[in-house]
C-alpha cells in the first residue's frame, strides 16, 4: 500500500495543490486590482468546495469504515486541533491590507505568506492522505485546495506588488508560500506511513474533513463578508459546493 510507487501521484497532487497560490498572484498581476465582488465570490467559492468534499466525501468514507461516533470524533478532533493551530499563530489580513506605506505592505505581505505556509501543512496532508486512500479522492482534493489557494495566493501578491512593484517577487512570494504544503506531506507521510492502517486511514480523513470545514468557517467566509459584496459570497458558495458535486458524481461513474 505505501511502497515508493505509490507516493508518486499522492505527493504530485499535493505538489500542484499547493502550487496553485501562484495562480492567485497572476490572477492579481494580469487584473491588478481585483473587484470585491470577485474576491468575495473566491473566497466563497473556495468555501464552498472545501464544506461540500468534507462531509460528503471525507466525512462519509470515515463513517462507513469506522462507525458513526468514532468517525465523529476524529472530525471534532481536526477541528479542535486546527484551533488551536489558529489562535496560537494568527494570521488574519483582510484589514491589514487596506493600511498604506510601501514598507507596511511589504511587512505584511512577508507576513502573510509567512502565516499561510505555515497553515498550508496540514492541507498538504490532507491531499497526500486522500490521494493515498484513492486517486480519485486525491483528484477531489487537490481540486479543492487548489480552488481555496487562489484567494490565499491574491492576499500574499497584493501587498508584495504594491509595496514593491516587482511582479517577479510578488509571484516568488505567493508560490513559496504555497510549497508548505508538499513539505506537510512529506513531514506527515514519514509519520504516518509506518502506521497507516484501513481504520487509521478513515480516521485521519475525518479529522482532516474537520480541518477544511474549521478552514471555511473560521476563515474563508468571514474574510469573504468582509467585502461586503451584496451576494457575491453566497452565490460563490453555491458555485463551489455545485463544481465539487458534479467532479464527485463524474469521478464515481
Amino acid at each position: 500500500m505505501t511502497d515508493a510507487s505509490s507516493l508518486i501521484v499522492p505527493f504530485l497532487l499535493t505538489t500542484l495543490a499547493g502550487l496553485s497560490t501562484g495562480l492567485g498572484s497572476l490572477v492579481v498581476l494580469l487584473v491588478r486590482q481585483p473587484g470585491r465582488g470577485f474576491l468575495a465570490f473566491m473566497l466563497g467559492m473556495s468555501a464552498g468546495v472545501m464544506v461540500l468534499v468534507s462531509f460528503v466525501e471525507l466525512l462519509g468514507r470515515a463513517i462507513s469504515s469506522v462507525g458513526f461516533v468514532p468517525a465523529l470524533i476524529a472530525f471534532f478532533a481536526g477541528m479542535l486541533a486546527l484551533f488551536l493551530i489558529d489562535v496560537s499563530i494568527p494570521h488574519s489580513f483582510m484589514e491589514e491590507e487596506q493600511k498604506s506605506g510601501p514598507a507596511y505592505l511589504a511587512r505584511v505581505g512577508t507576513m502573510v505568506a509567512l502565516g499561510l505556509a505555515i497553515h498550508n501543512f496540514p492541507e498538504g496532508l490532507t491531499v497526500f492522505v486522500g490521494a493515498l486512500s484513492s486517486p480519485q479522492l486525491g483528484v477531489v482534493l487537490a481540486i479543492a485546495i487548489a480552488i481555496h489557494n487562489i484567494p490565499e495566493g491574491i492576499a500574499v501578491a497584493v501587498p508584495i506588488f504594491a509595496a514593491s512593484q516587482d511582479r517577479f517577487k510578488a509571484l516568488a512570494y505567493s508560490f513559496l508560500s504555497g510549497v508548505a504544503e508538499p513539505v506537510g506531506a512529506a513531514i506527515g507521510a514519514v509519520f504516518l506511513l509506518p502506521f497507516l492502517t484501513e481504520s487509521v486511514l478513515s480516521y485521519v480523513l475525518a479529522a482532516v474533513g474537520g480541518i477544511m470545514v474549521f478552514i471555511s468557517l473560521d476563515e474563508l467566509l468571514p474574510a469573504a463578508h468582509k467585502y461586503n459584496a451584496e451576494h457575491s459570497v453566497i452565490l460563490g458558495v453555491f458555485a463551489g459546493m455545485l463544481i465539487m458535486a458534479a467532479s464527485l458524481a463524474l469521478l464515481s461513474m
